[in-house]
This record gives structure tokens, C-alpha cells and sequence, in this order.
């Protein structure tokens, strides 16, 4: 993460002595990234000495790295020497198909037209766009939840198309009122970004939800983008997150047409600094994307292959990992929701949860963080208005990343806290 010092303030097309009319003025309709934010709220705070600080706000797996993983890594440094290619190695891709095979009981994925491997599925959410989008078309427009992971405004924009913002409300369950959205709006999506299980409401697309969108997509024409990196940390082995592969295949689209999944590594095996995931569906968007890629030059390290391989073949250190989050939402989710509008999400490591009355999302984070050292990310940061509202408003997201005892420590400096007010 890039840190506010690291660069001027200023929007790149504004800086002095920078000719704007050679920058990309879209640069300029993006909004600053919620932790830029979060440090100007925080901003003048000194929190209490005595209390070490427990930062709950952004969502980096802090489980131990397996040591099988960080030993392949290690083993295979002599890759280094080689470029690599965009594709992978058959190794790897085979790996990924074995996986999706396993996990998603997808008999048929083709490891030479249906995966590609990524180096984290960030930044392949964001040049997917670059790829699909025909920016040329006027307009153009991106579908988004909304709260929703920033990448996909960002994407948006960039790719000379307006972002869409479907907003998820907790009257019916953070669900995707896809009813919403108008005959006219829907002509104009090129692409809709699915985050499932959510970001940051941890909410899962049902078959029947993935139904209706395949309907619209065979109808507008659209694109799916599958954003599915949390899929792995669940709470009840007979409730397994369904992925968007596998409803297109459980519906009979075996060619898995205009959908693609992304995933990752780094929250399923605790390696988020290898950047490593993969793209996955339909093989001729893939074909194109891989085309965009060799161009872009954005092939993955043949030690992280390596390692990417290890990872993928082995079950017993997600099961771990699974455990661990299992053990800490369940003692922590019954202390708070006496306190605030929270539960136990369908998956993921977040709590999203709702902020006692007459406090703001923002108010509340930097009280908190003042008086008890305990950091949260306000939901407005995670939400654009839409509709006369902002949705992320008056939630906060807490991420439950840390180990056991320091999420139990956080969890009741967080009741005394609500107590207070």
C-alpha cells in the first residue's frame, strides 16, 4: 500500500509544471482510497499510550504463511534467472484446474483456454476492464455493489465508462436487487463486477440469483467479472460458497459464456504479499484478456509459479486457516451484537456492522480510535451515494484478521466503548 507521503496530494493532473492536456483527465475522477482517508480522520489523534494499538481496518490476512509454501518459494529462486511467460507454466495452470475441479465440481475446465494466472486478483480486476470495455461506445457503463471494493470504480473510469452503483441494504439482506436496475440503465452495461462473498457485507449469491443474471447478461449482452477471493473462509463445511463457474455450470452453461471468475492466494493461504491468483470462464474472453496481458507485461515470478502450485494441491492448511476465523467469529460476533447491529456474514473476515444511533460511521471510527486504539474502517469510505443515499453509512468494517486473543481484546475495548455513549 502506498503511503500518503509517498506522493503529493494533489491529483496528478494538477501537479505544477505537468501539461494536463497530456494526462488522462479520467485520472482526475478518482476519489482518494478509503485508508487516504482514514489517516486525514485520524489526523491530530494521539490515542492512549497504555492501550497498544489493534487495527481492525483494512483486510490483510495476518495468519502465519504455511511453511511448505515459504520453502517452495525458496526452493525454486534459481526461476529467476528466466522470463517468464504471460500464460504461466502448464504446471501451474493444470494446478488452478485441478483446484476449480475439486473445490467447484467442474469436470471440464481446459487449463490452455480457461485459466490464466494473475499476480493477485487486484490487479487483474482492474485491466479487466481496460480489456472488455468499449469506451468508445457513448454511454458506456459499469455495474458495481454498492459498498464495494474501489478497484472497480477505478476500473470504471479508466476505461472511459461511467460506474453504476447497485446499492445492498441490510432490509433485505445485503442482497443484489438486480429489479432495480432500469430496461434502459442495463442496455448500456458492458460489464458488472459480482463480489460474492461480499466486500465488506461477506453476503453470497444464491443459484437462483446467478440465474437471473445470466438472464440479463444473454439479454444485454454483458459481461460478468466474478470477484470471489474471500470463497475459501467460510462457516459450515455443507454451506460452501457457490461460485459463479459453478451456477453457470449447475444451469447447463458448460461454456461458461461472458463469465469470468477471479481468485487469489492471499486470503486463502495467508500469502497475500506473493500476489498470486488466477482468471478463470469463458476461454474466448480469456483469449483476448491474455492477448491485453502480453502487452500489459505483467507475467508471474517462477518462484511465486512454484509456490502458486504447492498451494493449490494442498487443503490442509485452508482447513487450518478456515479454524482459526471459525473460532474468532464465533466468540467475538455474540460480544458485540448487543452492542451493534452486526452477525455472523455468510462468508469472509468481516464483520459489517451497524453503529449505535445518533453517532456517524466517521465519528464513530475516530472516537474510537482516539480513546481506545482500536482502528475500523467507517463504511461511507466503502460506498459512493446513490439513490439519495449512501449505503455504507452508519456501518462500520471490522476486520477480524488478527489472531484470537488480540481480536478479543479489541472486541471489548469496543464494548467499553459503546457503553460510553
Amino acid at each position: 500500500m502506498i503511503t500518503s507521503s509517498a506522493f503529493p496530494t494533489a491529483p496528478p493532473a494538477r501537479l505544477a509544471g505537468v501539461n494536463c492536456s497530456k494526462v488522462n483527465p479520467n485520472l482526475d475522477r478518482l476519489q482518494s482510497y478509503p485508508f487516504e482517508k482514514l489517516r486525514a480522520l485520524f489526523a491530530g489523534i494521539t490515542p492512549p499510550a497504555g492501550l497498544k494499538p489493534i487495527r481492525l481496518s483494512i483486510g490483510e490476512p495476518q495468519h502465519p504463511t504455511p511453511g511448505f509454501i515459504r520453502q517452495t518459494l525458496a526452493d525454486n529462486l534459481g526461476g529467476l534467472s528466466t522470463y517468464p511467460t504471460t500464460l504461466g507454466s502448464d504446471g501451474l495452470r493444470g494446478a488452478i484446474a485441478g483446484w476449480l475441479g475439486r473445490r467447484y465440481g467442474l469436470p471440464a475446465i481446459d487449463p490452455a483456454t480457461q485459466v490464466i494466472p494473475v499476480n493477485g486478483s487486484r490487479e487483474a480486476l482492474f485491466a479487466f476492464a481496460q480489456c472488455v470495455v468499449d469506451g468508445t461506445q457513448p454511454g458506456a457503463k459499469v455495474l458495481c455493489p454498492n459498498p464495494f471494493y474501489q478497484i472497480y470504480e477505478g476500473a470504471a473510469f479508466l476505461a472511459g465508462a461511467e460506474p453504476v452503483f447497485l446499492n445492498t441494504l441490510p432490509h433485505n439482506g445485503f442482497a443484489y436487487d438486480f429489479a432495480s436496475i432500469s430496461d434502459e440503465t442495463w442496455r448500456d452495461i458492458q460489464l458488472i463486477y459480482v463480489c460474492s462473498p461480499g466486500n465488506p457485507t461477506g453476503r453470497v449469491l444464491s443459484l437462483d440469483e446467478w440465474k437471473v443474471l445470466f438472464e440479463l447478461s444473454d439479454r444485454h449482452g454483458f459481461v460478468i467479472a466474478a470477484d470471489e477471493c474471500y470463497s475459501e473462509i467460510y462457516f459450515d463445511d455443507d454451506a460452501k460458497p457457490i461460485g459463479g463457474l459453478e451456477a453457470a455450470w449447475r444451469l447447463g452453461r458448460t461454456d461458461f459464456r461472458n463469465v469470468v471468475m477471479f481468485s487469489s492466494l492471499s486470503k486463502r493461504s495467508n500469502v497475500p504479499g506473493m500476489r498470486s491468483g488466477f482468471v478463470a470462464g469463458d476461454a474466448r474472453i480469456l483469449s483476448r484478456f491474455l492477448n491485453y496481458r502480453t502487452y500489459h507485461g505483467c507475467a508471474m515470478n517462477p518462484a511465486v509459479q512454484a509456490a502458486s502450485i504447492a498451494a493449490w494441491h494442498d487443503e490442509e492448511h485452508v482447513a487450518e486457516n478456515r479454524r482459526l476465523y471459525r473460532e474468532k467469529f464465533a466468540r467475538i460476533t455474540p460480544m458485540l451484537k448487543p452492542w451493534l447491529a452486526t452477525d455472523l456474514p455468510d462468508a469472509g473476515f468481516y464483520l459489517w456492522a451497524g453503529v449505535p444511533s445518533g453517532l456517524s460511521d466517521t465519528d464513530f471510527a475516530r472516537r474510537l480510535q482516539a480513546e481506545y486504539n482500536v482502528t475500523v474502517l467507517p463504511g461511507s469510505y466503502l460506498a459512493r451515494e446513490a439513490n439519495g443515499i449512501n449505503p455504507g453509512a452508519g456501518f462500520v468494517r471490522i476486520a477480524l484478521v488478527a489472531d484470537t486473543h488480540e481480536c478479543v481484546e479489541a472486541a471489548e475495548r469496543l464494548i467499553d466503548f459503546c457503553k460510553k455513549l
